[in-house]
């Protein structure tokens, strides 16, 4: 061996065992590391859902999941089901004061407290859906009004996200057909937030029920008809066991999403990138279940009338050109208060032009449906 190739030879040696030395103290490092990580406690957080069930469950489940695989494990939500703590009517007040760390529900159901709650979620068409809603909360001011609602108004120490948009709902079950705004009148009807409101000024009288007592009270005759949300939810309840006329389409409430809250105080104390995470987590189960709502509620429709017999209607004309002008005569009595005047200003500035937008652009979906499916 020459000279030249006898300090390639020993250089190379050097450069081998300096890399086994290498790689032997990342071999011993990495799982020192790993193991120090693991011993790390999460910060766990305690969110109850509105649900007992059903695909609203699947909902809330499916962020604490996003949640919990996005943080690695240094973010744990632990869910809890319907009444596991408080009532369902108790959680907004339970998470403020932190019984809770956060729940998973509708804005609607602590309406009572400030009619401005349903419209973040049941108040009045302007022509929108509730992608258009969600819009207008993330990019037109509503989540700022949200917040000032949730610490200015009704001084709870709270922080919510919105998330999921909801298809307009059904006008639900009923005993007996209704072609007509006239037969609307005098039925004992179940809904809940503002169109309470509506449905009342139309002549009906109404009651708010929590979803599952609507099933047992219309089996037991104490309404005629009722609404819940959608197909799933619908037949998860039983309905069809309880009437057969079922209308799809309806004003009265027309967009809605979820709310997820969190009590501010111990969201505050939380990391930038805890915070951030429960923040996109919210927008990314908020997308999965738009796609998981057009496959299930069309596929739960058809089994509806397939396998139970259902008649799906859809609403006339005539309901819900009644229920436009039940709005305009229900939000004047509400537009007192200054605070819920200002909100449905926001609202309407934003779905002036974002509805312009919208229909001028979008081609007509009704005949490219009909063309091809008849």
């Amino acid at each position: 061996m020459d000279k030249k190739q006898e300090v390639k030879t020993t250089t190379r040696r050097k450069f081998l065992k300096a890399s086994t030395a290498a790689a032997g103290a990342a071999a011993v490092g990495l799982p020192i590391a790993a193991k120090a990580a693991a011993h790390e406690k999460p910060v766990v957080l305690k969110l109850q859902g509105a649900w007992g069930g059903g695909i609203f469950k699947e909902y809330a489940e499916d962020y604490v999941k996003r949640v919990n695989e996005m943080s690695g494990g240094s973010l744990k939500i632990d869910y809890l089901d319907v009444g596991a703590v408080v009532k369902t009517s108790e959680i907004q007040n339970a998470v403020s004061k932190g019984v809770l760390d956060g729940g998973h529900l509708v804005t609607a159901y602590w309406y009572s407290k400030n009619a401005a709650a349903s419209l973040f979620g049941t108040g009045p068409c302007w022509g929108w859906s509730a992608n258009q809603l969600l819009g207008w909360i993330h990019h037109g001011g509503g989540q700022e009004l949200y917040d000032e609602l949730m610490s200015d108004v009704l001084k709870l120490d709270i922080v919510g996200f919105f998330s999921g948009p909801m298809p307009a709902q059904p006008l639900g079950w009923f005993r007996k057909e209704v072609n007509s705004a006239a037969d609307m009148k005098g039925l004992k009807y179940r809904t809940v937030g503002l169109a309470a409101n509506v449905m009342q000024e139309m002549g009906m009288s109404v009651v708010q029920l929590p979803g599952g007592e609507i099933q047992p009270a219309m089996e037991r005759g104490l309404i005629d008809a009722a609404e819940f949300n959608n197909p799933t939810s619908d037949k998860d309840f039983g309905m069809q066991d309880v009437a057969k006329n079922y209308y799809l389409a309806s004003f009265h409430q027309s967009q809605e999403s979820f709310e997820i809250i969190f009590n501010k105080t111990k969201y505050d104390k939380l990391s930038d990138a805890h915070k951030a995470i429960l923040k996109y987590a919210a927008e990314a189960a908020s997308a999965d279940m738009s796609w998981k709502a057009q496959d299930r509620y069309s596929s739960d429709l058809d089994k509806l009338q397939k396998e139970h017999g259902v008649t799906v209607r859809r609403t006339s004309d005539d309901i819900m050109a009644d229920q436009l002008k039940a709005w305009d005569k229900v939000l004047p009595k509400f537009m007192k208060d200054e605070y819920f005047a200002k909100v449905v200003e926001s609202q309407k500035a934003w779905m002036k032009r974002v509805g312009k937008f919208d229909l001028t652009n979008a081609p007509d979906y009704e005949g490219a449906y009909k063309h091809y499916f008849g």
